[in-house]
């Protein structure tokens, strides 16, 4: 089944300016409808490879921040839904919603003999993800950057960790792909949903293939003459379809509607997305300064519309309208502002860049002593490159690399942590994303840090950065952070609150402008809480 945003009551659209309503799931694309087949696929694991009679136990339960629950995919091994679920768990009231995400601060991996339990990092929601940075045409994927396009990202996961593969095993996973693929009956219950056998279905030619299931030419492809590295490509196109059409509710125009924060935009004619050749950054102070001259606002009242899947009233009051407020607001020592548009600038509420916003170094210090983030030996560009295992993250090329700037920190291994986009940026390995990594974090240097764009400034600019995640719909993606240490938005905004401090007093390593312009108290949090919750939609 494919999910789309619900529509509102007849009440809530009027003050979006009478939104369309979305077709129904009868109306995928015949690339999306079996792009979604392939990422409920249970059968691309190396379990299911090693013995495909038997079940992964990771996959018994779906994990929970203090608990787990029975999992739907109990039984089977690996898929992409397991770690980006939707409705499974919803109307259980220790899960909820998702809005293709999980439930855990890092998703449990199959058991292999690296002894890993879990993903190094946070399952980020996949809705709008295949947005771009404004320098970009496409995005940049991963919270490292890794992945150039979409379907990079699908086959690194096909034949990843996460579906139990090792670096040194990325050959054998393309095999067992193209295998199950060519060899599917069929018979099994997703072939009865999604059409039939998949070779039939890619080859696209047969007369017997219904109208939904019929692939455009440029999707086919003849499986018994193809290599097993077309037939992932192909694998690949199809997911990469599904998962960028899976956006958050907008209009015929482009502007988004299903949230709180939209209702109160359209309710008070304020500016709803960027005018052509405007920035979102330029865009959001547009708004701010147009919010700021509004003389009388009209909110968002409970009684217009009832959330179906948030605990919260469907409101944007004076509350929301202070955090909104300061979240658009740069701080500084004689006013209060979150600056928080320096990263998550609107409509998206994120520039789809790479920042360091002192996370990484907070951990670090935690687990190690103050200040040893700060002493941490991060090799230059060339000692880096020159002793690959030693330093970057293991690969088909360097199986045996450490990953030490790769892992997850612990107090039992001093040295280690993740430093996120370091570990991708011009690493030899990785050569697609470069050209549009550099792009990006020139951009940045320009604004952020005021350094050079040399290739190894650029490095150390990458110390420690992740991608901004979306702001959108948080209620359905909670724990927080690439780390997923934060249960709850009052956290994470606490956080900001003191690593600002960090960086103000020039104790933070790779410090960026943006974390030194926030100036927020206490007194502040809840406000701008408030306010990231009314980004809140009935994604469904």
């Amino acid at each position: 089944m494919k999910y789309y945003p619900l529509i509102l009551s007849c009440l809530a659209m009027n003050l979006l300016l009478q939104a369309p309503s979305y077709a129904g799931e009868d109306s995928d694309p015949a690339e999306v409808a079996i792009g979604e087949r392939l990422f409920l696929e249970t059968r691309f694991a190396h379990a299911y490879y090693a013995n495909p009679a038997k079940a992964d136990p990771v996959m018994d339960n779906t994990v929970l921040l203090n608990s787990s629950i029975k999992s739907p995919f109990a039984g089977k091994t690996m898929n992409c839904r397991a770690c980006h679920m939707v409705d499974e768990h919803a109307k259980n009231p220790m899960a909820g919603m998702r809005s293709y995400a999980d439930y855990a601060k890092r998703p449990p991996v199959p058991a292999r003999k690296d002894e890993a339990k879990t993903s190094g990092r946070n399952s980020m929601s996949m809705v709008n993800i295949s947005l771009p940075h404004q320098s970009q045409s496409s995005a940049s994927f991963h919270f490292d950057g890794e992945f150039d396009s979409m379907e990079d990202l699908v086959r690194g996961t096909f034949t990843g960790r996460n579906f139990g593969w090792t670096a040194s095993e990325s050959k054998v996973a393309i095999k067992h792909v193209a295998k199950i693929i060519r060899e599917d009956n069929g018979k099994g219950e997703l072939a009865q949903e999604f059409g039939g056998a998949y070779s039939t279905l890619l080859k696209g030619t047969d007369k017997n293939i219904k109208a939904e299931f019929r692939l455009p030419k440029a999707y086919r492809l003849d499986v018994t003459t193809a290599s097993d590295s077309q037939i992932l490509d192909a694998v690949a196109k199809l997911v990469s379809a599904y998962v960028t059409d899976l956006n958050f509710q907008m209009d015929s125009k482009g502007q988004y509607t299903g949230s709180p924060y939209d209702a109160f935009l359209a309710l008070n004619k304020l500016p709803r997305k960027a005018n052509k050749n405007e920035t979102n950054q330029d865009y959001s102070l547009r708004l701010l300064k147009t919010l700021n001259n509004l003389e009388k606002p009209r909110f968002v009242k409970a009684d217009s519309y009832e959330f179906a899947s948030h605990s919260q009233p469907y409101v944007f009051s004076e509350a929301e309208l202070k955090g909104m407020k300061l979240f658009f607001s740069k701080g500084s020592k004689k006013a209060a502002g979150g600056n928080c548009i320096a990263c998550h600038a609107a409509p998206h509420f994120s520039d789809f860049g790479f920042h360091n916003t002192g996370l990484v170094q907070h951990n670090y210090d935690a687990l190690h002593g103050a200040g040893e983030f700060n002493k941490l030996l991060i090799p230059s560009l060339a000692k880096r490159n020159k002793n690959y295992n030693a330093f970057l993250p293991a690969t088909a090329k360097h199986p045996a690399a450490s990953s030490r700037f790769r892992s997850i920190a612990t107090q039992s291994k001093p040295g280690y942590t993740d430093l996120g986009l370091w570990n991708v940026f011009a690493n030899p390995d990785m050569p697609k994303p470069q050209k549009k990594l550099a792009t990006i974090m020139c951009s940045q240097a320009k604004t952020q840090t005021k350094s050079s764009c040399s290739q190894s400034a650029l490095l150390n600019n990458s110390i420690a950065a992740f991608k901004t995640p979306l702001l959108r719909d948080l209620g359905h993606s909670a724990p927080y952070m690439h780390s997923g240490q934060f249960t709850d938005l009052q956290q994470v905004v606490h956080f900001y609150l003191t690593s600002s401090l960090v960086a103000k007093t020039n104790q933070q390593r790779n410090s960026e402008s943006a974390m030194k312009e926030i100036n927020i108290t206490g007194n502040d949090v809840a406000p701008l809480v408030a306010f990231i919750k009314s980004l809140n939609e009935d994604y469904d």
